[in-house]
């Protein structure tokens, strides 16, 4: 159904606008170091400092990739508005997930610790269900492992959801993808977009979690990788 939308004509019109007005606002670069699969679905994982990162990934790809290539975004900022919400569901068919209780100022104090760690554990296993659901389709996906947005500089640690989506899809292409500049183009907390050149560079893809693996030793070679293309001289 995604894919339906996302192929209707006036998606494709709208998509085309998109794609050319992120560029003329960020002058995106974007940079391929290694050979990807087009035949095999790929979980690109990014670095996050900005709500336009997704975005920016998306319109980096090819057309025939935007079509099954779903974005995973925050409900909470793509449902607040009619036109962010017709541009999350309809032209980047995104993934729209709940934020965890304690992403929220002041959640921690207003609910008991026993009833906001259920209620946490319900919504990881929901998000990571909506993302199977894409991966089973044999469709794409753009995550931020960070979990949430960072200050552009470092890399936070990765939260665990990449390491389940890489045990369950062995066939899937972890792709890094590092982006830079970002955060200066839609400050936090900013509702003005100021021009600046940025870049996207996608690196080779790592290999998948394995059951013999450590999960933390797994996480700390996906963000080793990411912050290897940020070092990687273009």
């Amino acid at each position: 159904m995604e894919a339906q939308k996302k192929s209707a004509l006036d998606t494709k019109v709208i998509s085309s606008f998109l794609v050319w007005l992120c560029r003329l606002l960020t002058g995106i670069r974007a940079r391929q170091t290694a050979p990807i699969d087009k035949k095999v679905p790929c979980i690109y994982y990014a670095n996050h400092s900005s709500h336009l990162d997704g975005v920016v990934i998306w319109s980096c790809l090819h057309p025939s990739a935007r079509q099954t290539t779903d974005p995973v975004a925050a409900e909470d900022y793509w449902n607040k508005t009619r036109l962010r919400r017709y541009l999350s569901r309809r032209i980047f068919g995104a993934i729209l997930i709940p934020r965890l209780p304690n992403a929220k100022e002041g959640a921690k104090e207003a609910t008991p610790q026993s009833t906001q760690e259920a209620a946490q554990n319900d919504k990881r296993q929901n998000a990571l269900e909506l993302m199977q659901a894409t991966l089973d389709k044999e469709e794409s996906l753009i995550i931020f492992p960070e979990g949430t947005r960072g200050d552009g500089e470092a890399i936070a640690p990765f939260k665990s959801g990449l390491w389940h989506l890489s045990l369950q899809n062995p066939q899937a292409q972890l792709v890094p993808v590092y982006l830079e500049n970002l955060n200066r183009v839609l400050p936090k907390g900013s509702r003005l977009v100021v021009p600046i050149i940025c870049s996207a560079t996608f690196g080779p893809p790592i290999d998948c979690a394995s059951a013999q693996d450590n999960k933390q030793d797994f996480l700390a070679r996906a963000k080793s990788a990411l912050e290897e293309l940020h070092h990687d001289p273009h």
